[in-house]
């Protein structure tokens, strides 16, 4: 299909296509070609509709995918962009019901900034709650000071 199975014009269930269910997996591929249609016809597409109408001094952009959005944000922005990746195994990644997908989880959508970015930040989420809240906290206190 030309358009996404959006749940405004397909009736589909916005949560449970963002999730890892087997629901959001059917309609997983148009979603992708979709916007790489328009990425294709224009690069700043969606970097733009995430930041309209942002009035906030910090900004969180999550599930950035490609190193072109990367790059829109640090031209656009500059300095103040700070990149951070959100890591996990692969063993807690498959406790938490992802499955490796051919053609869907090797493409760009999935892995286009597994290189080329030097992450400011890197954090790891394996389940340890100790650990990601103490990650999260020097991130957010770096965050306080550049206020």
């Amino acid at each position: 299909p030309a358009d996404p199975p959006s749940p405004q014009e397909h009736g589909l269930d916005f949560q449970r296509l963002l999730d890892a269910s087997a629901y959001k997996e059917m309609f997983r591929q148009d979603m992708i070609r979709w916007g790489e249609e328009k990425r294709r016809a224009d690069p700043g597409f969606f970097c733009r509709a995430a930041v309209e109408g942002a009035l906030q001094p910090v900004w969180v952009v999550s599930d950035t995918r490609r190193l072109s959005d990367v790059e829109w944000f640090q031209d656009v922005y500059g300095d103040v962009v700070q990149t951070v990746r959100v890591v996990a195994t692969e063993e807690t990644r498959k406790k938490r019901n992802w499955v490796f997908v051919t053609g869907v989880d090797d493409a760009e959508s999935e892995c286009g900034l597994d290189e080329g970015v030097a992450f400011d930040w890197v954090i790891t989420n394996d389940g340890d709650m100790v650990a990601l809240g103490e990650q999260l906290e020097v991130l957010l206190q770096s965050v306080q000071r550049s206020l």
